[in-house]
């Protein structure tokens, strides 16, 4: 019988989906629905021909509803990495977000739902002793199959509140450009700061589109004002200062 794990819990909608984590509790991976309603979210979440679940769903109005237990692993995350780390699922707690997402050009995520969003990852953060730097965007461990939960998404108002690593991003000026089909050290160099974040990637000197997706994941998480996978001054100085935001944790 699933029971709450968190007193914010409003309902309780139990998933067939899921199975035994072979791995402790490290992160937070946060997701939109990206359908057309939150109740088709819902039950697609609750169907065993789906095969997929989370732990949590956070509808519009931001009513919290659990669906897996928090010891159990849930499959929202997919093939995945982060931190040397594969299978995700086995490692973290999974929000689902009601948002249409992509179909609907990343609509805006709405106060109350967000307030819940900041109320439900404290709360999980508190009781797991979660680092700021392992509440991540599914894009962001999957960044070749995954945009969510999107641009749109408020990174910022989390991390004021105690949620996640966050920097402000660095002005977008006119400068040298790290691109599709670029080469050499800058790339390398480039490639090998988001590996030390927590991005799967290889270094290979080239900037391929595995590159691209990865510099794409982490715009729509730190630079959103342009997303477009390429490696600008403004990007490359937004990761740097997350790197020293980090180290002076």
């Amino acid at each position: 019988m699933l029971l709450a794990d968190s007193t914010l819990v409003d309902d309780l909608a139990p998933s067939p989906n899921f199975g035994e984590r072979r791995a402790p509790v490290d992160s937070i991976i946060l997701h939109y629905t990206g359908m057309e309603t939150g109740e088709g979210a819902l039950a697609w979440l609750r169907n065993p021909a789906s095969e997929v679940s989370c732990h949590y769903f956070i509808d519009e109005h931001g009513r919290i509803t659990q669906l897996v237990a928090e010891a159990a692993r849930a499959w929202h995350a997919g093939a995945s990495h982060w931190r040397g780390h594969d299978d995700l699922n086995s490692r973290s707690i999974g929000i689902e977000i009601v948002n249409q997402g992509a179909i609907a050009q990343f609509p805006p995520y709405p106060r109350a739902q967000v307030a819940s969003v900041i109320r439900l990852c404290r709360d999980i953060i508190q009781r797991h002793g979660l680092r700021p730097e392992n509440v991540l965007a599914h894009s962001d461990i999957a960044p070749a199959r995954k945009q969510d939960p999107g641009e749109a998404f408020p990174w910022h108002e989390l991390y004021a509140h105690g949620v996640g690593l966050w920097v402000p991003a660095e002005t977008i000026v006119e400068g040298p450009v790290l691109e599709d089909g670029h080469s050499g050290s800058a790339v390398a160099d480039l490639q090998q700061s988001l590996i030390n974040y927590g991005y799967g990637l290889e270094v290979t000197g080239h900037y391929d589109a595995a590159t691209s997706a990865v510099v794409t994941a982490f715009q729509r998480h730190f630079r959103q004002a342009r997303i477009d996978g390429r490696a600008d001054v403004s990007t490359i100085m937004t990761l740097q200062a997350l790197h020293a935001a980090l180290l002076a944790r």
